[in-house]
Order: C-alpha cells, then structure tokens, then sequence
C-alpha cells in the first residue's frame, strides 16, 4: 500500500504565525503534514545558513517543531535528520506580504522553497500579498489547489514555484495566471536616524515600493486580482552572454 504524501511545511514569519497554521490546517487534506519552522520571525534573511553556532530542533506539539534558525535551516534539519522519509513536498508560507519582484532574492520564504528544491524535492512558495485583514484561510485553498497540482505533476528539476495570492475573498479572486518575475524596487528604504550622542544610525526597510517589467508579471497579475504563479529557476548563469564573455576573455593573458 502506497503511504500518503509527506507534506513538509515551514515559513519565515516564524511556527506561531498564523499564516502557517493556517497552510498546515489546508494541506492536512492532501497527506501527512509536518511543520518544521523558525522559533520566531526571520523575515528577510534569504537563504541564510547557519553555521557559527548550534542549532535546537524543539518538538513543540504532535508533527510540530521549532527551530532557533533559519528557514533554510529548517529545510535542512527537517529533511536529513527530522523527518522518517523524503517529503514529497515543501511548502513555505503563508507568508504575511507579497514576495513579489526582486523581494525574493531576499525572501526566506522563497529560500526555503528554493532549499527543497536543491534538496531534489518539488517546493512552493505561498505569500499573501496584504497587510491587514488577510484572508488567510482563503488563501490555504489556493495552496491546496497548487500542492495537488504539483503532486500529481511534479515540477521540472531545479524549478519551484513562487506563488503570490491577493488579499482578497477566494470568490473574488480572479484565477491564476502564470508569469514572470517583474522589477521592485524601494524609494527611501534607508533612513538615517541620529542616536542621543549625534551618531548616524541607518534603518532599512518601508520604503515606497516601485515597480516595473509589464503587463506579464507577477505584480500585474496580482494588482489585476489574479493568483501569480512564477517558475523561478536558481541557475543564475547569464546563458545571453556567455559567448561575449568568453570572445572578451579570449584575448587576455594572466602573465605580465
């Protein structure tokens, strides 16, 4: 007898946030869930490991663990020493605000997707592109529509899935469209603040957003009320230019 699927579900918004719950409560309909995240938030720290200290894998309830790391730490424990067999998937998410753009360079939402990916496992990433009133049980039901789909599919090698789901009712949401990773980036994502002895400090971050790339990206596709589905391939080799490079290199000799 076949056994269900192993669902490996972590995040980067930390095992408490509600955005995880809610994903793991979703997925428990297509197989065997087991939640293996940050102990709190690591928003942003993209595919961080650590290596400079060790690391707690804490049980905390029935199929639910916490670990003092990274969420790529945690893909890594999960899958080499916590779990009793290979997944068959990994979900990261659901994370609260869009990894849309260039912010999944950054995301350790989408790193933990990325590290099952490298891992041989078919990964998604599920984001939920608000701030307030999310509707993140709405948002599950995307994730279960996509984990069947991959399940029964499976993803090309070295592929995962970046998904980015509009706050909005699931009857509201338009469907999904597949596209490509636009362009965002941040005006005045770096203040500078003086501390009580007149010394510049910097705090990154709440920037206003900018964004670009066209009509087929994942930032239109959810501004448009659509569910953004981007296959996002960690090769970063530049293959247009590669040829150029070489003929440039050609001619260079290392000796004086």
């Amino acid at each position: 007898m076949t056994p269900e699927p192993l669902i490996l579900v972590t995040n980067d918004d930390g095992v408490h946030a509600p955005g995880i719950i809610a994903l793991a409560k979703a997925l428990r309909s297509l197989g065997e869930v087991v939640v293996v995240a940050p102990d709190r938030e690591q928003s942003a720290v993209g595919h961080a490991l650590t290596m400079h200290r060790p690391l707690y894998c804490d049980p905390l309830r029935d199929g639910v663990f916490g670990v003092n790391g990274t969420p790529t730490d945690c893909v890594a424990i999960a899958v080499k020493k916590v779990l009793s067999r290979k997944p068959s998937l990994v979900v990261s998410g659901i994370n609260r605000g869009g990894n849309l753009g260039d912010d999944i360079t950054y995301s350790g939402t989408v790193s933990a997707a990325l590290e099952g990916t490298l891992l041989g496992i078919p990964s998604v990433a599920v984001s939920l592109d608000g701030d307030v009133h999310l509707h993140y049980s709405d948002a599950g039901k995307v994730a279960i529509r996509i984990a069947r789909y991959v399940l029964t599919k499976g993803l090309p090698a070295n592929t995962l899935l970046n998904v980015n789901v509009p706050n909005l009712p699931l009857p509201e949401l338009k469907g999904f469209r597949v596209t490509r990773q636009g362009k965002r980036t941040y005006d005045g994502d770096i203040r500078v603040v003086e501390d009580p002895r007149g010394r510049p400090h910097y705090w990154q971050g709440g920037g206003r957003p900018v964004w670009s790339g066209g009509l087929e990206t994942d930032i239109h596709a959810v501004m448009e009320g659509y569910v953004s589905v981007t296959p996002v391939r960690y090769d970063l080799t530049n293959y247009e230019v590669l040829k150029e490079v070489q003929s440039g290199l050609s001619g260079i000799s290392l000796e004086e």
